[in-house]
């Protein structure tokens, strides 16, 4: 599989930060990775149009369960495709914590994800309090309710994200980090048989140039989620090339 080097602009940009993505297509133009950036609704058609023609891939940030409706400012799976994306993140920690998203709803924005071409980046993660109380694997399994049962490695990828590691500095050690990506492999086995092999598994949270490395190393971590350090092409362009070389 390709590795995948994807980042989440989250809140952030206008069309003057469309220069840090030029600058990033001009630093890494041939990457040995898949390079995504995931911007604003408001950016996903004109960041489209910087990066046709280059190694540069345009994903959304969240989509409605229903292709059309009366649902006004929600955005829809077939929308997003429409406007030049590939990919979505669904069920990020703060789309569960500010409005409420179950797994059963990030369930079925997957499948609507799936019916308009698009892969689905699922997040699934655990808060420090059960972190803490030594439950992070039984919040795992029950947060990979979130991935349809029929996925397919080609329209899936799973971004495991401590919650309490997501712009905070603080990332899990790497044994944390292998235990997790360890299990989700051997759950999603269970779940899609032999696919679940190509399923890219990304980590995400408080990924920076100097410790992307070192994480990128640890087994079934097939690259990472970014956050505030997708926001600037030197950095997020480091963290590309250090998966390139992973």
């Amino acid at each position: 599989m390709r590795k995948l080097a994807a980042g989440n602009w989250k809140m952030n940009g206008t069309g003057a930060s469309l220069s840090e993505a030029q600058a990033l297509i001009a630093a890494q133009p041939s990457p040995a990775c898949e390079m995504l950036l995931c911007p604003p609704a408001t950016l996903v058609a004109r960041l489209a149009d910087v990066a046709r023609g280059s190694a540069l891939m345009v994903g959304g940030q969240d989509c409605h369960t229903n292709d059309t409706g009366a649902h006004t400012g929600d955005i829809s799976a077939a929308m997003l495709a429409d406007a030049g994306a590939t990919s979505v993140i669904l069920g990020h920690s703060e789309r569960r914590a500010d409005h409420g998203e179950t797994d059963a709803l990030v369930h079925a924005k997957a499948l609507a994800a799936r019916k308009a071409g698009l892969v689905a980046i699922v997040c699934i993660g655990e808060t420090l309090a059960e972190r803490d109380a030594g439950t992070t694997l039984d919040v795992i399994a029950a947060q990979m309710a979130s991935v349809p049962e029929d996925s397919t490695a080609a329209g899936l990828v799973i971004a495991y994200e401590p919650v309490w590691a997501i712009g905070t500095g603080r990332t899990p050690t790497i044994d944390q980090i292998a235990e997790v990506h360890a299990f989700l492999r051997a759950r999603l086995t269970e779940r899609i048989g032999a696919a679940a092999a190509g399923v890219r598994l990304l980590y995400g949270g408080s990924v920076k140039p100097s410790n992307a490395g070192e994480i990128f190393a640890v087994p079934h971590v097939d690259g990472a989620l970014v956050g505030g350090a997708s926001l600037k092409a030197a950095d997020f362009g480091a963290i590309v090339a250090a998966l390139s070389a992973s």
